[in-house]
């Protein structure tokens, strides 16, 4: 849940942050998820990637729909990959710290669509355009 969702007030844009934008409860795999069980969690749950973490919660890469995809048109069998075979291994990632203004310029210089959020490299949370646009709406609601 977004912190955001609980502003009463209006405040400056400018000033969120990513711990205050992002969702914190994160659907997330591991290494050794076979694709055909991301596929389903990423359509059940309408996402369109998932972070794929080790035991400790540490990121070591993020499964895409284009990921899935492409293993689909090279015909391989999705119940035989692992995550770790088609995950962008080393993500870009944000910091819970970071701006508003900072993530919004990260999204358009990168054409992000969603970003992992670490703490000490840990996952805490998950960062997409739509949460931007949210919080962005919601801080600036009275506020001039």
């Amino acid at each position: 849940m977004r912190q955001t969702e609980f502003f009463m007030k209006a405040t400056d844009p400018k000033t969120l942050t990513v711990a205050q934008l992002m969702q914190d409860a994160v659907i997330r795999c591991t290494p050794r998820t076979d694709a055909l069980t991301i596929t389903h969690m990423m359509t059940h749950r309408n996402i369109g990637s998932l972070p794929v973490v080790e035991e400790d919660g540490t990121l070591v890469g993020i499964v895409s729909e284009y990921d899935l995809l492409q293993a689909m048109i090279d015909g391989r069998d999705l119940r035989k990959i692992l995550a770790t075979e088609i995950m962008s291994a080393h993500p870009v990632s944000v910091t819970e710290e970071q701006t508003l203004t900072q993530i919004a310029d990260l999204f358009q210089d990168r054409y992000l669509t969603r970003v992992p959020v670490l703490r000490n490299g840990k996952l805490v949370g998950i960062l997409a355009r739509r949460d931007l646009l949210y919080g962005y709406t919601r801080a600036s609601q009275y506020w001039s």
